[in-house]
């Protein structure tokens, strides 16, 4: 499965890194383009995705092992790949979903300890070889990150709750990916305001895709 016709942006990082604006002012700017945009999550996306993310993101931080917890991520991931984001690039709309994959590396991969091995084994049963087009990783203070996510309102909060070494591990393990695969990753500097991180973002998907000109963005 390849994404021949739309694009496939995911948006990635550690707690509080602001994902969720940027992808919703990104999402506004492509679609001032012209561009038919959809937008995911992960976990989630899809109905059977979206209840399994109510087993991984409340309760106790220890409420499953490591590779109970990967497998979760996994099974979720391929039903929203299945239901949502494979139709959608198939009908040549542009997805930009917040997680995918490189989360359950640098989670359960390098914060958890399972290693990339077994991570990326569970990831090419999952994936069939499908890949992102592009993905921001969005690289903040793990400190400034999470007292950011602790102002937000929501239960959903069993990953903040985990120490601070994990949260540490998590941050290096996304600086790694990128450094691996920088054809595919910019690590984008979100320690700055909004607008800024906003600007930051758009540079890089304006760099690297093919945007038309369209409308002037906002």
């Amino acid at each position: 499965m390849t994404a021949a016709k739309g694009r496939f942006i995911t948006l990635e990082g550690g707690e509080g890194a602001g994902k969720t604006t940027q992808i919703r002012r990104l999402t506004e700017r492509l679609r001032a383009r012209g561009l038919p945009v959809v937008t995911t999550r992960e976990p989630g996306g899809s109905q059977g995705a979206e209840e399994i993310r109510a087993l991984l993101v409340s309760g106790d931080p220890g409420r499953w092992g490591a590779v109970t917890e990967a497998l979760l991520h996994t099974a979720a991931r391929r039903d929203h790949l299945e239901r949502t984001v494979w139709p959608a690039l198939e009908a040549g709309q542009w997805v930009l979903c917040d997680r995918f994959f490189d989360s359950t590396m640098a989670y359960q991969g390098y914060g958890l300890g399972l290693g990339r091995e077994r991570i990326a084994a569970l990831q090419a049963l999952a994936l069939d070889g499908f890949r992102p087009d592009l993905t921001l990783i969005l690289d903040l203070d793990v400190r400034s990150g999470l007292r950011r996510a602790a102002a937000r309102a929501g239960g959903e909060d069993r990953y903040e709750r985990m120490d601070i070494g994990f949260h540490e591990r998590l941050r290096d393990g996304f600086r790694d990916i990128a450094a691996r695969e920088p054809e595919r990753c910019a690590v984008i500097d979100a320690d700055a305001d909004a607008d800024t991180v906003q600007a930051r973002v758009w540079d890089a998907v304006a760099t690297r895709l093919p945007v038309p000109t369209g409308t002037a963005a906002p």
